[in-house]
């Protein structure tokens, strides 16, 4: 059975084009363009494996919503990277306060995050 990535992102562009990134590698791909509204994929029936979770969104911020999942005991054992446009430095510390296990930034081609997600899944 292939990994199940949840990738969540206010911008319906990108993340059609991370969804297709990650089909294409044959990935199972579940989506949200919101973290708040993501509960119910994490904590349902079919957890995913990683999360590939934007940093700038509204109502809540994908560092805050890393920190929460980070926090719980269902969803701690879960790889997150982050992604933004933030310069590199930036992001880092925000991965770091957010207790991310990699961060990504836009833009990034399909390799990179491939690359990335299969270091990060055993």
């Amino acid at each position: 059975m292939s990994k199940h990535i949840l990738v969540i992102d206010d911008d319906p562009v990108l993340l059609a084009m991370v969804s297709d990134y990650l089909k294409d590698a044959r990935f199972a791909v579940s989506t949200a363009d919101c973290g708040i509204y993501s509960n119910h994929i994490i904590y349902g029936n079919n957890p995913p494996d990683l999360i590939v979770l934007d940093v700038i969104m509204p109502l809540m911020s994908g560092v805050k919503k890393a920190k929460l999942l980070k926090q719980r005991e269902k969803s701690a054992h879960i790889p997150i990277i982050l992604m933004s446009s933030k310069e590199e430095q930036e992001l880092k510390e925000l991965a770091v306060e957010a207790m991310a296990d990699d961060y990504l930034n836009k833009p990034f081609s399909a390799e990179q995050l491939i690359s990335m997600i299969k270091k990060l899944l055993p």
